[in-house]
């Protein structure tokens, strides 16, 4: 997947500035695809000059005027083609399972705090989507929700990111959980 069709993809519901854009990633796009707000406004210029989005300025009073983007029929298009391709298989590359591949050669209770550390930024992150489930869902319950709303595509990634974020946090105390125990039980022998 290219930083394009996330970008479409975050614009299909409303008009957002290039602000407002890497705002919505950091809440939800985020829990499936990281960019720096750099590169999303280079993608949205590029976007425009090719014609799949469209931009408008917005002239505001008491602040710099703003320029709000939305996808074309153009665009649309290119999320129906996107969506059509074979997925290539998703690859995890993280520095943690590196430390916790190496534990048995390292200081323990550096990577145990780490573990922790990992663990509250899941937490966090749990916190975080289950507001944003619950905000999408109003005051319908899961089922309603996704029975009769218009548009479930956002509701199905932040699920994603939700599990995703409660398996990385369970993993980590169970790391921890295990490697207390192999340092305790070795200083006891």
């Amino acid at each position: 997947m290219a930083l394009r069709h996330a970008v479409l993809a975050a614009l299909l519901d409303e008009e957002l500035s290039g602000y407002q854009l890497a705002k919505a990633f950091d809440l939800g796009v985020a829990n499936f695809w990281h960019a720096l707000p750099q590169q999303l406004y280079a993608e949205l210029a590029k976007l425009e000059r090719e014609g799949l989005v469209t931009g408008r300025e917005v002239i505001q009073d008491s602040r710099p005027n703003k320029r709000l983007f939305k996808v074309t029929g153009s665009g649309l298009a290119e999320l129906e083609r996107f969506a059509v391709t074979a997925n290539k298989p998703s690859f995890i590359r993280d520095d943690l399972l590196v430390k916790i591949q190496a534990v048995d050669h390292v200081d323990t209770d550096e990577v145990i705090a780490q573990l922790m550390e990992r663990a509250a930024f899941a937490d966090a992150k749990i916190e975080l989507f289950g507001g944003l489930l619950r905000k999408m869902r109003g005051d319908r319950s899961e089922e309603e929700f996704l029975r009769d709303d218009e548009r479930v595509g956002p509701y199905l990634t932040c699920l994603r990111g939700l599990a995703f974020e409660q398996g990385n946090r369970d993993w980590c105390h169970r790391s921890a959980a295990i490697l207390r125990e192999r340092r305790a039980s070795h200083t006891r022998r």
